[in-house]
């Protein structure tokens, strides 16, 4: 039987790395959601058999906690609309790591309780990797709870709705170096005295401690780096506590994990032209720095654009996360059939990678509405056709098309962009003139050649699509 175990592992991690594989193309993503998904059975089913074989098997908690589980998991996933998303993918990440050090925690029980105390190197790798499951786990836990709430913009509290601060002085860099540093030292104390629970309760409040200070400057901006950082340390965490209990399927999930969220979190940063240090010690976006607006621009309405469009060879739909909060991707999938039925015009859409809360959370919402992924174009591959563009419309994106990016000032300075002002004509869909994340004013705005359509994104394209039924 244990043959059949060392099988089980086997065949989950096989099922792990394709799965990951197949979510490299929107178009094999789904498959690759089922691969991970079955994975994850097989590791269950087989850590059962495992313990049914060392005689620990608690089947009313195992049942127990598979049926909350699972009732907890469909219930999300059915209620969840995709503007929460990138909350409850910052939410699961925290779970993930909490999950690992809570695993890890009750190994380190055993011998504080009277268990078998191993002793060399065994004791020194043991306690070493409980420590650093510890730290990064349930730092996972309480940055990721912060990283959730920024996301929401707040919390209600009796029915008062309380922002979620950005706050991060430049004093505040040292301390985070040193509840490192206390971490590592309490961890060495414990390879002497694994039975010393101070230590082991110090480590973890020391860890909570860390997850908020460490996200606590981050502003929104910067939100898409910190989810995927947080599902890499998430994963990591895993990985440490898959050595101390000599799981060999959770250490290659974890280590999957982990260097798959730390890879996209290296393309978001540099995406937005910003390194992972300065993410993480330098406050960006939602600090409250935010230029003031001396600028006004006159409003056009749905038939003035209609007219505008009308005639026009090529169209680019520039999405933002404005579209994902008004939910109308449905109504920007019917405006785009509308002009090229109705007018054979060429429509694409550009894809920045970091519009949206989260990496790749424009793709999601647009392939919701059924958008042929053809016409999905990433930017780097869609700015050199601008210039040809007739008209493009932007849909509640603001710093990702802010030409101050190419000024080489201010906080946008250098992050690449959608060059949607090198179009004939631009449309931008928006409440109002106010800033983006970064706190910069938007020059695109008011260009001559731009028209603005103040409301709610979904009211707009609808009024839009009906005006070009009727011409």
């Amino acid at each position: 039987m244990e043959d059949w175990v060392s099988l089980g592992y086997l065949l989950s991690a096989a099922l792990f790395i394709f799965g990951l594989k197949k979510l490299g193309h929107p178009r094999t993503a789904p498959f690759g959601n089922q691969l991970g998904a079955l994975g994850m059975l097989v590791a269950v089913l087989t850590t059962i058999l495992s313990m049914q074989l060392e005689g620990d098997a608690e089947w009313v908690l195992i049942g127990a906690g598979i049926a909350l589980g699972s009732l907890i998991g469909y219930v999300m996933a059915v209620r969840v609309e995709m503007t929460g998303m990138p909350e409850l993918v910052a939410l699961f990440n925290g779970f993930g790591g909490a999950a690992s050090a809570l695993v890890a925690l009750s190994e380190i029980q055993k011998y504080i309780d009277g268990g078998t105390i191993p002793t060399g190197l065994e004791l020194t790798v043991t306690m070493v990797a409980a420590g650093l499951s510890a730290l990064v786990g349930w730092m996972t836990l309480t940055g990721s709870l912060l990283a959730m709430y920024k996301l929401k913009g707040g919390v209600s509290v009796f029915g008062k709705w309380i922002k979620t601060p950005t706050w991060g002085p430049a004093w505040l860099n040292p301390v985070k170096v040193l509840l490192v540093i206390a971490v590592a030292v309490l961890i060495y104390l414990s390879i002497d005295d694994p039975t010393n629970t101070t230590y082991l309760w110090s480590i973890i409040g020391i860890s909570c401690l860390l997850g908020l200070v460490l996200v606590l400057p981050i502003g929104g901006a910067d939100m898409p780096v910190v989810v995927s950082l947080l599902n890499s340390l998430s994963g990591i965490a895993a990985a440490f506590t898959g050595f101390i209990i000599g799981n060999s399927a959770l250490i290659i999930a974890g280590s999957l994990v982990g260097a798959s969220g730390l890879i996209l979190t290296f393309i978001m940063c540099k995406a937005m032209n910003r390194t992972l240090a300065d993410v993480l010690f330098k406050s960006f976006g939602g600090s409250g720095e935010k230029e003031s607006l001396t600028r006004t621009k006159v409003g056009s309405d749905p038939d003035e654009v209609a007219m505008m469009i009308d005639g026009a060879q090529k169209v680019i739909i520039v999405p933002g996360y404005g579209m994902a909060v008004s939910q109308c991707q449905h109504q920007v999938k019917e405006f785009a059939d509308l002009v090229s039925e109705k007018f054979d015009t060429e429509v694409k859409y550009a894809i920045h990678p970091v519009a949206g809360r989260m990496p790749g959370h424009m793709n999601v919402l647009l392939a919701e509405a059924n958008v042929p992924y053809e016409q999905l174009i990433e930017m780097d591959e869609i700015n050199s056709e601008f210039p040809e563009c007739d008209v493009a419309i932007v849909i509640g994106a603001n710093d990702t098309t802010n030409p101050a990016a190419r000024s080489g000032e201010g906080p946008l300075a250098g992050m690449p962009i959608i060059d949607a002002d090198a179009a004939r004509t631009v449309v931008i869909i928006k409440r109002s003139l106010s800033v983006g994340y970064a706190g910069v004013d938007n020059d695109l705005f008011y260009m001559d050649k731009t028209m603005m359509l103040f409301g709610d994104g979904k009211a707009m394209m609808t009024g839009l699509n009906n005006a070009i039924k009727e011409i």
